[in-house]
């Protein structure tokens, strides 16, 4: 056998490729190791196998099965690389270590799209079919025939009034109003505060003038004043207050019956922090009003938990998809963010018991450092670089203590960060290219795979076995250009239907013609054409002998 022989020709994408057979049995159960002439896209005149694919890949792939390293092209994407790998029944895992970071980059990619869907940061507006999917209404015949009732026809009104800002004019006016009542309820916690807002409460407390004696009787001239026993807000605050919690408390009960889905409404977090905030003015406002707050022994308790309002701010995250994308991120971090928690809480116990030893190894009377928890302290102060000054060492030893606390704290907050900061930066790049994407693009129709059939060798065996299986008609003409019509008779399978297949070739050989001879030759070539084909030479099927009509390839 000649080295011709052993060698395959696989055009790929209209490139062609030339390799042994015996490379491509390198890696068995791969469709370049299962080659055979029989196959659909063997061409036996060009002596070639065509695949439509990426020509690009399989120079990757083809070179695999010559060295056994498989390497990512970096001028490809990889779920393209991936498709390629799957059609050509190779395994994805088997990509070299140099190029597996570039080659996983994707699927990174992937998963931070799929995070991106999941926070909801689209600004366009929801057709019809999204609203039927997301409320559930895909196979409902009544949606189907347009008889819902009318309260169900409203529901996603209502929901895209309150919870899609995007939607219309109108949601962005609620929007605006949601936000405007957020800022006024937390300024007006925070302004009751300040002493120049508050009213004293007067009280009348009773006092005594003058002790003295009359007939060995001891008499006390007893007498009353009014004393500043505390203060309060201004009465101002109740009233915005009240006017903000009932729009809270209207928004959130519209969200709430409106809402496609309820369970997933009541386990958001904002929406339990919007509902506690809630419920703890009523509480309060209830206790004014009965007016028991005054005289409640843990009543500075009760103040301290209407703080859960000031966690309202966290309602932005709705009409602001920054903050979604710094709250993921910390979620997405949380591994960054445990070890570095990890780290300081190590080196916080160990240089406050260094602190507390140090101190005491030479004469102090002002030692600060009375013991390790006071020294706990002065090690998170000193860690984070805050450095109150409150607690200071005063011995050399402790100075060096406090130095050496002081660079481990840098070192230790300062490594975790830029994993942060690249989270950060991944997720916001992502949101802002999604937001330029075109939402709608062009469709794209699915292509036919080409059917793998087999060829019958053995032809002759058919109920039609009288017929040529190959007829030969060649026409010459001066010149070098040789025109070759290949007729050929292919059994169409165990049904016993043949089908009738021409193939018209022109192979011109020569690359300098010499057109002035081929004009006035009497065997000139025209352009190509269909063959007419005697009647009496080639019988012609019948539709009931065949399924399919004879098709002619150029």
């Amino acid at each position: 056998m000649s080295d011709s022989d052993n060698r395959v020709i696989l055009n790929v994408g209209g490139i062609r490729h030339e390799t042994y057979k015996a490379t491509l049995k390198k890696i068995p159960a791969t469709r370049l190791s299962r080659l055979t002439e029989a196959l659909a896209n063997y061409d036996p005149v060009l002596n070639e196998y065509f695949f439509d694919r990426h020509p690009g890949v399989f120079a990757q792939i083809l070179n695999y099965y010559r060295t056994g390293k498989l390497h990512y092209p970096t001028d490809v994407c990889g779920p393209l690389f991936e498709e390629e790998l799957e059609f050509w029944s190779l395994d994805s895992n088997q990509v070299e270590p140099c190029c597996w970071m570039t080659y996983t980059q994707h699927r990174d990619t992937q998963d931070t799209l799929a995070v991106l869907d999941r926070l909801d940061l689209d600004t366009e507006k929801l057709t019809e079919e999204d609203i039927a999917k997301k409320f559930g209404w895909d196979d409902d015949p009544k949606y189907l025939n347009g008889t819902l009732p009318w309260y169900r026809r409203l529901q996603p009104k209502l929901w895209q009034l309150f919870d899609e800002p995007y939607s219309s004019n109108a949601a962005k006016a609620v929007a605006v109003i949601s936000v405007f009542f957020i800022c006024v309820s937390i300024l007006s916690f925070c302004l009751k505060t300040h002493p120049y807002m508050r009213v004293p409460v007067i009280g009348n407390v009773s006092v005594i003038l003058a002790n003295y004696s009359r007939n060995n009787a001891s008499i006390s001239s007893l007498s009353w004043t009014l004393k500043k026993i505390s203060t309060e807000a201004h009465p101002a605050f109740l009233y915005v207050e009240i006017v903000c919690n009932i729009w809270f408390t209207v928004e959130i009960l519209i969200r709430f019956v409106v809402s496609p889905r309820k369970l997933n409404f009541i386990k958001s977090p904002v929406n339990i922090i919007d509902f506690v905030a809630t419920l703890s003015f009523f509480f309060d406002f209830t206790l004014q009003v009965a007016g028991t707050k005054e005289r409640l022994t843990h009543s500075d308790f009760y103040e301290f938990i209407s703080i859960v309002r000031i966690f309202r701010l966290f309602k932005l995250t709705r009409h602001f998809g920054g903050l979604k994308i710094l709250i993921h991120t910390f979620k997405a971090s949380m591994k960054e963010l445990y070890l570095l928690i990890f780290f300081l809480i190590l080196f916080i116990v160990i240089f406050a018991s260094l602190i507390y030893y140090a101190e005491r190894l030479q004469v102090n009377p002002d030692n600060q450092f009375t013991s390790i928890p006071i020294g706990l302290w002065w090690s998170i102060v000193t860690m984070t670089t805050v450095g109150y000054g409150d607690l200071v060492p005063k011995t050399y030893v402790g100075m060096v203590v406090g130095g050496l606390c002081a660079l481990t704290g840098v070192l230790t907050i300062a490594l975790p960060v830029p994993v942060i900061v690249s989270n950060f930066a991944m997720y916001y790049s992502h949101t802002q290219a999604r937001s330029k994407l075109p939402k709608k693009r062009r469709r794209v129709l699915p292509v036919e795979t080409v059917r793998q059939q087999t060829r019958n060798p053995h032809s002759g065996h058919s109920s039609n076995a009288g017929l040529p299986s190959k007829m030969m008609m060649s026409a010459g003409i001066n010149g070098p250009g040789k025109l070759s019509h290949t007729l050929i008779n292919t059994s169409t399978g165990s049904n016993g239907k043949e089908e009738l297949t021409m193939n018209l070739i022109k192979r011109n050989t020569a690359k300098n013609v010499n057109h002035s001879v081929m004009s006035s030759s009497s065997s000139k070539i025209e352009e190509a054409k269909p063959v007419k084909i005697a009647p009496e030479s080639v019988p012609i099927l019948s539709k009931s002998e065949s399924s399919e009509q004879p098709t002619l390839f150029v």
